[in-house]
């Protein structure tokens, strides 16, 4: 296996809330007006119009009538944000937020509380759908599947990441905003996050304060940060799947699947998507702490070869533990980019199969057309965001490959996002 060396930064580090972009002309936030609300949009909005004038409305319904005020945006800008405060026509899937502190000036980070579940997931769907269409001109309906775990939406998440405000208090911010609000419940998060306590601790010093809790058991993992070097732990993930079962060491500030069924539900459909076959030369993108590249080197045996790329030094550190005594899996630890670029052709000039994981930003053209080049008779496409997801598949269509299987997934209930695993063919 090579050494650990380098390092892009896939890791998670905190870095504050963007600031919202300041408005254009004379400032209309706190308006409020009518609006009649049509289709879902991407980012937890839907989309209306007032005196000609876009206006994404959050805290809505498709087909809805309501009263919205302005959160962002002023007279010469080319839309406005806002939140929907009156619902004057409510739509049949609106149910009532479990949440106090869900809808127009709470925590953010439920979009779609006041949505049924099985609603929300057709707009997801809607959503997909539409960037496909939008920015890859493909047209296909797109159906979200749930994902075990979770209760009606709820308790899934076992990660969360808590601002902390200056009296030391640990909360959530609301949208795009760098306040930081108390709270005293939240219901999408795993039951053992609020057990530890971290809604009623002192973080006086504390930026924020990661909480983890790991499905390899062990105790809840609480992470002020910034963190001291060397503090942050390290836990137990554990994966089991119909088709594959194995633990991942993983630090507690690194990059893994927060909702508890997510890990298995992708291994799973990657490995039945690609169907590896023992003697098989597999490169993994992106490959994290080697959830994919593990199970991959599993089902093509000592007589193929993994090749797993990240950028992230302590991810490729603990992808190298992780693949154990399978000597035919290779971590390099570097970008993505630069390693298809340099990549010796006596080494891997052609793969048989190829995984693409990448963060939310997307693979991009150069690293699309440089897996073309490999000439895989298949790749995997592991995608959090629907518009990197589609842009990434027009790419791909000029490189030659097209879309074959896609399933999405509701691995993020009551928030706008949506995982989706596309699976590439050559034409």
């Amino acid at each position: 296996m090579s050494p650990v060396s380098r390092s892009s930064g896939r890791q998670r580090r905190y870095a504050g809330p963007r600031k919202p972009a300041g408005p254009r002309g004379e400032s209309l936030v706190g308006e409020v007006f009518e609006v009649e609300v049509g289709p879902v949009a991407h980012g937890g909005f839907c989309v209306a119009r007032h005196d000609g004038r876009v206006v994404f409305v959050r805290h809505t319904l498709p087909g809805e009538r309501v009263r919205a005020k302005v959160t962002e945006g002023g007279s010469e800008d080319r839309f406005l944000r806002a939140d929907a405060v009156e619902v004057l026509s409510p739509s049949a899937d609106r149910v009532d937020p479990v949440c106090r502190h869900a809808g127009p000036g709470g925590c953010g980070g439920c979009d779609w509380q006041h949505v049924d579940l099985a609603a929300q997931r057709r707009l997801k769907g809607a959503v997909v759908a539409e960037q496909l269409w939008r920015l890859a001109g493909i047209d296909r309906s797109v159906e979200v599947l749930p994902v075990p775990g979770d209760v009606d939406g709820f308790g899934w998440r076992t990660r969360v990441e808590f601002a902390v405000d200056r009296a030391g208090r640990a909360g959530l911010r609301p949208t795009r905003s760098h306040a930081v609000l108390p709270i005293m419940q939240c219901p999408i998060a795993d039951p053992r996050v609020l057990a530890s306590g971290v809604l009623a601790d002192d973080w006086s010093g504390a930026k924020a304060v990661d909480v983890v809790a790991p499905s390899g058991g062990g105790a809840v993992v609480v992470v002020p940060i910034p963190a001291a070097a060397g503090s942050v732990p390290e836990i137990r993930e554990r994966v089991e799947s119909a088709s594959w079962t194995g633990e991942f060491d993983v630090s507690a500030r690194g990059f893994w699947q927060v909702h508890p069924g997510a890990a298995a539900t992708f291994v799973d459909r990657v490995l039945a998507e690609l169907n590896p076959r023992p003697g098989e030369r597999v490169l993994d993108l992106y490959a994290g702490v080697g959830l994919f590249a593990v199970p991959l080197a599993d089902a093509v045996g000592p007589g193929g070869a993994v090749l797993a790329v990240e950028g992230d030094v302590l991810a490729c550190e603990l992808a190298v533990r992780n693949a154990g005594n399978r000597t035919w899996i290779e971590v390099v630890p570097d970008r993505v980019e630069e390693v298809l670029a340099s990549t010796s052709p006596d080494a891997w000039s052609s793969a048989d199969l190829v995984v693409l994981d990448p963060p939310r930003t997307g693979a991009g053209r150069a690293v699309i057309e440089a897996v073309a080049r490999l000439q895989p008779r298949a790749v995997a496409y592991v995608a959090c965001d629907p518009a990197a997801l589609a842009r990434d598949l027009g790419y791909a269509r000029e490189a030659g490959y097209v879309l074959g299987g896609l399933t999405a997934y509701d691995a993020f209930p009551m928030t706008h996002h949506v995982e989706c695993i596309a699976v590439l063919k050559p034409t």
